[in-house]
């Protein structure tokens, strides 16, 4: 069950006296919780890192000088509907724009269950032959929306064309519903995915309370049907802005045969200023991160360029010239520096 603001109400989720400042964000974006989530909120605790995550707040509706509409820039590199062609070797293509939760600090939150929900036939036909077009595209990043809400049949033929396109090697799913549903990744579901091809899934979670038994059950269905699972956090003040929380998730997430593979830091979207931080501040984050666990669970920290730029890894690097020297220092765990040749070529 979805659970809409009103019944976030009901459930004694949040105080009745909010009820219209929940309504007026409702207005503006898209309020989905389920019954999943629902269960790890705990109402009493008014900083809870998952109802930050879920819960609409009236700060929302509040725009920063910064913000922007379209802060990745998926509308400059898009095509066509359901297409986002930024890289060379790669696409997005996106079948629905629904999802099974909304974000509070979603980048497509502009986008994301406020446009007609589903590509039609033609639009899809459409992006399948962009596809095909472009011998350079490498791999095709299935994205939304939650491409999981799509029912299996649907899931099975978008796997079943991509896999017979002769250059696409790779397809990747990106999805929040073995985390905030997981009784949706059920055989049916795991079965649709199987192809020839290479199948990736990556999966969304930002604190480790959202590894209940349920979630490990529904990844380990997947796991175990072969398909190497990823995963995606993003950086989020209030809800995991410390090394105990992150160090937590991936270790939680590595102990469940999920390789950390993006941690974000957060986009420009409009009403989303209150979950961002410096970039300062995530590099002394990932910083800490180093000699305190395995390479295993230290995901790449990125930052999507404004404008449509794509992502570049923003951590602080270990390495830095000598000055006065073709040495090199490069610091160790504790921050001490050590001597590196210059090496040659």
């Amino acid at each position: 069950m979805t659970l809409g603001a009103d019944d976030l109400i009901a459930r004694g989720l949040v105080a009745p006296e909010r009820r219209d400042e929940l309504r007026r964000v409702a207005e503006r974006y898209a309020v989905a919780v389920t019954d999943a989530v629902a269960a790890l909120i705990d109402p009493a605790d008014p900083a809870d890192p998952i109802a930050l995550q879920f819960v609409p707040d009236a700060v929302e509706l509040e725009t920063a000088a910064d913000d922007r509409p379209d802060p990745i820039g998926d509308e400059r590199w898009s095509p066509l509907p359901g297409i986002v062609h930024r890289y060379p070797d790669r696409v997005l293509l996106k079948p629905s724009l629904v999802c099974p939760v909304y974000c509070r600090f979603c980048f497509r939150r502009e986008t994301v269950g406020q446009q007609a929900g589903m590509l039609d036939a033609a639009a899809l036909s459409r992006a399948f032959d962009y596809i095909r077009e472009r011998p350079e595209i490498w791999e095709v990043i299935v994205t939304g929306g939650d491409p999981f809400l799509l029912s299996p049949r649907r899931l099975a033929a978008i796997v079943e064309t991509l896999g017979g396109i002769a250059h696409v090697a790779v397809i990747r799913f990106h999805t929040r519903v073995p985390v905030v549903d997981p009784c949706r990744v059920g055989p049916a579901l795991v079965a649709a995915l199987a192809a020839d091809k290479a199948v990736y899934v990556a999966i969304h979670a930002n604190h480790p309370r959202e590894l209940t038994p349920a979630v490990r059950e529904a990844v380990g269905r997947l796991v175990r049907a072969g398909i190497p699972v990823l995963s995606q956090t993003v950086l989020l003040r209030g809800v995991n802005d410390d090394a105990a929380v992150l160090e937590a998730l991936f270790r939680g997430l590595v102990a469940m045969r999920v390789k950390p593979y993006y941690l974000h830091h957060p986009d420009l979207a409009p009403g989303t200023a209150r979950f961002r931080l410096g970039i300062g501040r995530g590099r002394e984050l990932v910083q800490s991160l180093r000699g305190r666990v395995s390479g295993l669970c230290q995901p790449s920290y990125v930052l999507d360029i404004p404008g449509g730029y794509g992502k570049s890894p923003i951590a602080a690097s270990g390495a830095s010239p000598r000055e006065g020297s073709d040495e090199w220092l490069v610091a160790d765990r504790t921050g001490r520096r050590h001597r590196y040749p210059p090496g040659s070529g």
